[in-house]
């Protein structure tokens, strides 16, 4: 079966269902895998996303803060949800898809503003979750999809500038560790690197604050899709879609499309 599945942080799905209708209308999606949704289950929109043709619908929501959600055309079955942080926040779903493949749905915490966990509990939180998922990656005993915000570029060319974000949170050596044992812990396979190898650079989130983001382009590769190795090759296609950075009021990231034959 080929599938095509879309990763994209929306920040906030009541406030930018516009969004979701833009990219559906240019690319055909079967499955839309969501971050930082914002809304609790119960205000989920779903009629408006029904009307682009979303009939089934595995929701983990959060008023006001995190919220994931699976969005598909096909039945999926919905298999669990972890809390890798056990405070309750909803930072992951997962369902499996019809070829057995288990396809999870992560938003990574951020990890607030200065990389010290002594001065920054937040930051502390991220190390801690990326820890305790990669004691669950290396148990993973199935084939699987992983992606979502990971909140952390790995490489240098992943950055606008490497140097100068050595000290700033989604970039710091201890972070780009963390993300690294977590994808050697079951030998995942960066898709976006597979389709876009280093030394090209890849973005596909940039900051509000900026005043122009495309003439500074000050961007960092923080959404990302794996898949189990076993499964790599039925990648067929990874699509970054930077035009979304300038959508009417747009989200700060851009989605992801990935093809896979299945």
């Amino acid at each position: 079966m080929s599938l095509r599945i879309a990763s994209w942080n929306i920040n906030s799905i009541r406030a930018r269902p516009h969004l979701i209708q833009q990219l559906v209308a240019d690319h055909d999606i079967d499955i839309l895998c969501l971050q930082e949704t914002k809304c609790e289950d119960n205000a989920f929109p779903r009629a408006a996303m029904e009307a682009l043709g979303f009939r089934h619908f595995n929701l983990a929501g959060q008023r006001m803060h995190h919220g994931v959600a699976i969005l598909s055309k096909l039945p999926l079955e919905p298999v669990y949800r972890y809390d890798w942080q056990a405070n309750g926040e909803a930072r992951h779903i997962a369902v499996r898809l019809p070829s057995g493949v288990v396809l999870h749905n992560v938003y990574v915490p951020a990890g607030g503003d200065i990389p010290d966990r002594a001065l920054n509990p937040k930051f502390g939180q991220k190390l801690d979750f990326l820890s305790r998922m990669t004691d669950w990656s290396g148990a993973l005993g199935e084939s699987s999809i992983i992606l979502g915000d990971f909140n952390i570029a790995p490489h240098p060319e992943d950055v606008w500038n490497h140097k100068a974000l050595l000290d700033v949170v989604s970039h710091t050596p201890v972070e780009v560790e963390a993300l690294t044992n977590l994808r050697e812990s079951h030998n995942w396979v960066d898709l976006g690197r597979r389709f876009v190898p280093v030394p090209e650079r890849l973005y596909t989130w940039w900051s509000y604050r900026a005043s122009d983001w495309q003439a500074s382009n000050r961007g960092r590769r923080l959404d990302h899709v794996w898949a189990s190795p076993d499964i790599a090759s039925t990648a067929t296609a990874l699509h970054t879609l930077v035009p979304a950075r300038s959508w009417e009021r747009p989200s700060d990231h851009v989605p992801l499309v990935a093809e896979f034959d299945l």
